[in-house]
């Protein structure tokens, strides 16, 4: 029997995808799963973008132009010019989803062996665009007791080998929640101008921020223009997962040219997504705003609900749609597959991304859940019911475990 390569036996699985053929049995069994685990909102996308594709009269799907077509990028460009992002047509190339945008970055940015730099924990797919592209991620720890605020310039700098060539953030974040602010922004600023280095800025968040806070790009820190590599998406500002668009933007025309040879390799990103997306940069501003107001209930309803379970902490986020909680359990791989094998709370129980897959360590995050707070806020509340029952009944929360302990000196 041929061999399976190192590099695909080496492939993590998805921590928010691995726990699914245990939900699937849940609700073969008639329990009904609250899905907190996956960044899929279930808020209606633009309704300009449904129409390009319903009303769309075409004889043909071609392909497009392998940087994609003309007119989305040069409407992507107005749109970051009102973000302050001030970029041409000429410096966007659209991809299949900011996944491929970060791994084509990776693929032209760094040699085999290279070391990149992530705060952590971070979202568990840059482990396996890492992997596929040889290069080795660095964390660098954020805490939960500061709400996961990037790490100190001296804790970059003590990482930083020979083989270090760059950083990677999101910004806000996947999986904390976490906004970073332009004076921390500028303290990267400061490594990667001494060091020479690459700044990915993964900005996919960029319209959800909450409580008068700000988002602040790293394209628009000066001095590194030739440093800083945009990544974009439409999942989750238009509720358009499905599309698969995303944006790769520099103003290095080096690496930009290096990154349109594998997006020739392609041939092209997908035809329906960009005519949806060009579509899409039409929606109002009212929807987004609309959009932010519920995403602020819904976080309250979520994150001080957790907040009054024993034992749990979850700092609440300034930004994109999901949280991390730390729980009073033994081992949340366990717990998260426990609640779907064998919990259930009037019915339902509830489906999280345990925080092992968030951590270059597993067992770093060993006692801690990403929730994402994508879903119509009764859902919410019932979820946070589910979880409190569910850690007075779980074997391995750690009171319990005490208590049996106790009684048995």
């Amino acid at each position: 029997m041929p061999s399976i390569s190192t590099k695909g036996r080496q492939m993590p699985a998805s921590p928010i995808r691995k726990l699914v053929p245990f939900a699937e049995a849940a609700k073969k069994r008639g329990t009904s799963v609250i899905h907190l685990n996956i960044g899929q909102p279930d808020i209606d996308t633009p309704q300009v973008a449904l129409d390009a594709i319903r009303n769309l009269d075409r004889t043909v799907i071609e392909y497009s132009h392998s940087a994609g077509y003309e007119s989305y990028r040069k409407g992507l460009a107005d749109y970051y010019g009102q973000h302050d992002i001030h970029v041409t047509h000429e410096q966007i190339i659209i991809t299949n989803g900011g996944s491929e945008a970060l791994l084509f970055g990776m693929m032209a940015c760094f040699e085999p062996g290279d070391e990149l730099i992530i705060p952590e924990p971070y979202y568990a797919n840059y482990n396996s665009f890492a992997l596929a592209a040889g290069v080795k991620v660095i964390p660098v720890r954020s805490s939960i007791s500061d709400g996961f605020a990037l790490p100190p310039i001296a804790a970059f700098e003590a990482l930083i080998t020979p083989r270090t060539k760059g950083i990677l953030i999101c910004n806000p974040g996947n999986p904390t929640g976490t906004l970073y602010s332009k004076a921390e922004l500028e303290t990267l600023r400061e490594i990667v101008l001494k060091h020479d280095l690459y700044l990915f800025a993964d900005e996919v968040y960029r319209e959800f921020c909450y409580d008068g806070a700000k988002h602040f790009s790293a394209m628009s820190l000066p001095g590194l223009e030739q440093n800083v590599v945009l990544v974009d998406s439409v999942s989750k500002r238009y509720s358009m997962c499905g599309a698969r668009v995303g944006a790769f933007i520099t103003r290095n025309a080096e690496l930009y040219n290096t990154v349109l040879k594998f997006a020739q390799a392609r041939l092209s990103p997908p035809t329906f997504g960009q005519i949806a997306s060009e579509a899409a940069l039409r929606t109002p501003q009212s929807y987004f705003d609309a959009v932010v107001a519920e995403y602020v209930q819904r976080r309250n309803i979520l994150v001080d609900g957790l907040n009054t379970i024993p034992g749990v902490t979850c700092p609440k986020p300034k930004g994109a749609f999901y949280c991390v909680a730390e729980l009073p359990i033994d081992d949340a791989d366990t717990f998260c597959q426990w609640l779907l094998e064998s919990f259930s709370h009037q019915g339902h129980t509830v489906m999280m991304a345990p925080c092992s897959g968030f951590y270059a360590e597993p067992a770093t995050g060993k006692q801690q859940v990403r929730l994402a707070y994508v879903l119509e806020q009764p859902l919410l509340k019932l979820a946070v019911e589910c979880l409190r029952e569910a850690l007075q009944q779980y074997p391995g929360t750690l009171r319990n475990a005490e208590a049996t302990t106790a009684a048995t000196r």
